[in-house]
């Protein structure tokens, strides 16, 4: 098991765009995932992208089949490896979710994303994945893809009326999110 340091805002390679997988199937490529699934497990991610553990590479790994106790009232999503993924909004509706980050810890905030959207990319071995989704996926992999474009939760939020610390606004989940 490899836990990686997960990078915190502030920290620049979390502001870069990064680089589409070139080769699929390679000992590199499933290094990388058993190392975002160990530091995402560890911490209690929802998701992760591969900026935030330093690599700058479009590939990012989200989903459970347990509850997280992190979002402890979510549905679940399936387990996902998602590179060199393309979102497309469905429609003008949106939702809003207190999403928050890994890289951001302690922090919670009201997030506006499309309520539904398109995705498309591929898994590790270089198969299609097309999938429309809405609720808790949708808001899910868009949090996680957003860290391929150098953006962080923060950065989408409208209201900061609601922003604040988790152990503030959601006492009862921010020992989940401890380090």
């Amino acid at each position: 098991m490899t836990v990686r340091e997960i990078l915190k805002m502030g920290d620049p390679r979390l502001l870069r765009m990064a680089e589409p997988v070139q080769a699929f199937d390679t000992p590199e490529l499933h290094a990388l995932l058993a190392d975002l699934r160990d530091t995402m497990a560890a911490a209690n991610g929802a998701g992760i992208a591969a900026p935030q553990i330093g690599v700058n590479l479009q590939v990012v790994i989200f989903g459970s089949t347990t509850v997280n106790p992190r979002y402890p009232d979510r549905e679940l999503v399936p387990p996902t490896v998602l590179i060199n993924p393309v979102i497309t909004p469905l429609g003008s509706d949106e939702a809003q979710a207190w999403e928050g980050c890994l890289s951001v810890p302690g922090l919670r905030a009201m997030v506006p994303r499309p309520a539904r959207v398109h995705y498309t990319g591929f898994d590790e071995k270089g198969q299609a994945i097309d999938r429309t989704v809405e609720g808790f996926h949708a808001l899910v992999v868009q949090h996680e893809c957003d860290h391929l474009i150098g953006k962080l939760f923060p950065m989408r939020v409208r209201d900061f009326t609601h922003f604040g610390f988790t152990e503030v606004l959601f006492p009862d989940i921010s020992a989940a999110e401890d380090d």
